[in-house]
This record gives C-alpha cells, structure tokens and sequence, in this order.
C-alpha cells in the first residue's frame, strides 16, 4: 500500500468550511444574531458557487462526472465487485449529492425568507409578496431539518467505516489516502481555475452584501 493524493486543498477547505459555517448559522439563528446569520449564510452561497464551479474544473475526484453511479456501478460496490475507487464510493457519491441539493435549497429560500414582524428577512425578500416570503422562511426551516438527517446519514457512515478499519476523516484533513502500489493520485490543480472559481465565490459574497445594505439590513 502507498499514498496517494485524494482531495486537493480547496475541495478540503470548502468541506471544512461548510461543516463549521453550517452549526453557526444554526447558532445565529437560536440566538437571534440575524446580522451574523445573513453573513454566515452569504459564505455558504459563496462556497456553493465556488463548489459548483469546481465541480466542473476542479481535479478528478471533485467532478460532479464520476460523483454519481449508476444502478449498476452501486450493485457492483454493494457486492464487493466495484474495484477501488479514487474518492467517493457511490454512495457516498449520492450521499455527498443529496447534502449539496439540501444546502443550496436551504440558502436559496434564506435569501427569500421574512419573518412573521417583517423585521428581519433576506436580500431577496422585497421581491416576492410578504406570504411568498414568510412561505420561504418555513421551508427554510424545514430542509435544515432534511439537512440534519442528510448529515447524521453521514456522520454514520463515516463511523461505521471506522469501525471496520477505514478512517475516513484523516484524507480530508491531509489530502492523501492509502491505496494499492501503482494507483495514481489526482493531478494537481489548476491556479487558473481556481482563480475564476474565487473571483466567482468573491462576486456573488459582494453581491449579496449589496444587496442586502440596498433592502436596509
């Protein structure tokens, strides 16, 4: 066995990033600190775009392209008859998809949402009629409970691959893996790309702080 690098570093940031951001929006929002919830919820759309672009011009294993298996790429896993893979298993794959789809929806109804004083509500609210508004703020309550069970789903994976000897955590924290002799790691990646996925994540943060000091909050 040898290691090999799996995830490279702004993937790893990106993860890392959203996993903190994600119980402090919680927190803002418990504690009623809405100006720090607004801000916390504009670097997670910002990390968002910048994950949506590297899925596209990112490394291999950051690609939405090999993310998702099909019916026989799972049954193949499932039976032990899958081979190796580089980064997510498939289900892993869908399950990382599900928390992507979960997240984006629960950031895009916050940019809508209003509460029941019209007191506090999102950058977009005065777009849409107050009830359209207040809608949205209940959805957006309702898929951060879908995003806590997506995520309990993962934490238990990861500890069940634990428990069978595969530390799941320790690649995403230092970016390599163990692998069989001669597998071959991701490319390095490309600063040009990664240069166009920050000034796309730094734009819509701007736009949104725009935004939101246009509708007075």
């Amino acid at each position: 066995m040898t290691r090999i690098r799996v995830w490279d570093a702004a993937l790893r940031l990106v993860h890392w990033a959203l996993a903190l951001l994600i119980p402090f929006s919680w927190w803002t929002q418990e504690t009623e600190h809405m100006a720090w919830h607004r801000l916390s919820g504009y670097t997670v759309a910002a990390l968002l775009v910048f994950r949506i672009w590297w899925g596209f011009a990112g490394p291999q294993t950051a690609r939405f392209k090999g993310l998702l298996g099909g019916p026989k790429r799972i049954a193949a896993y499932l039976s032990g008859k899958g081979g190796a893979t580089l980064g997510h298993n498939p289900l892993g794959g869908w399950s990382v998809a599900a928390m992507f789809v979960a997240l984006t929806a629960q950031v895009s109804l916050g940019l809508f949402s209003m509460d029941e004083d019209a007191i506090e509500a999102g950058p977009l609210a005065n777009f849409v009629s107050f009830d359209q508004a207040r809608l949205a703020a209940h959805a957006h309550e309702f898929v951060f409970n879908v995003l806590l069970g997506l995520i309990a789903l993962h934490l238990a994976a990861i500890a069940v691959y634990a428990a069978r000897g595969s530390n799941l955590v320790r690649p995403m924290l230092t970016g390599r893996a163990r692998a069989p002799d001669g597998a071959v790691g991701i490319k390095p990646l490309s600063v040009l790309a990664l240069l166009v996925g920050l000034v796309l994540a730094g734009g819509v943060f701007a736009l949104l702080l725009w935004l939101s000091k246009k509708a007075g909050l």
